[in-house]
């Protein structure tokens, strides 16, 4: 039996209405954590089909500026993968959208 994951199911939802997905892009943390948890919800009443979600770190060299300077101010607001995490576990039942975390190891 083939369990298909949220964002699988997003996109064959997606692809049967026959339209593209709405997937904003949002650095955790920038500006703090509890402007990032009221984004994704706007986000999401605003008709986001999915929201990348960027966990912010301390060298996005190959991001550009716009990205490295929102990482940045997501650090200086002491954004740490734990509390993104926490954060995103803090909207269950609220957020029922799919939710990407963008990131590199």
């Amino acid at each position: 039996m083939t369990t298909s994951t949220p964002i699988q199911q997003r996109f064959s939802q997606l692809k049967t209405q026959g339209r593209c997905a709405l997937m904003p892009f949002l650095m955790a943390g920038d500006a703090d954590l509890s402007q990032t948890r009221a984004t994704l919800l706007a986000l999401q009443a605003s008709g986001a089909d999915l929201i990348e979600l960027g966990i912010p770190y301390s060298d996005p060299l190959a991001d550009g500026p716009v990205i490295q300077a929102a990482a940045s101010r997501a650090l200086a607001a002491g954004t740490t993968p734990g509390r993104v995490l926490e954060m995103l576990n803090s909207l269950r039942g609220e957020l029922s959208i799919p939710v990407i975390l963008f990131t590199y190891s």
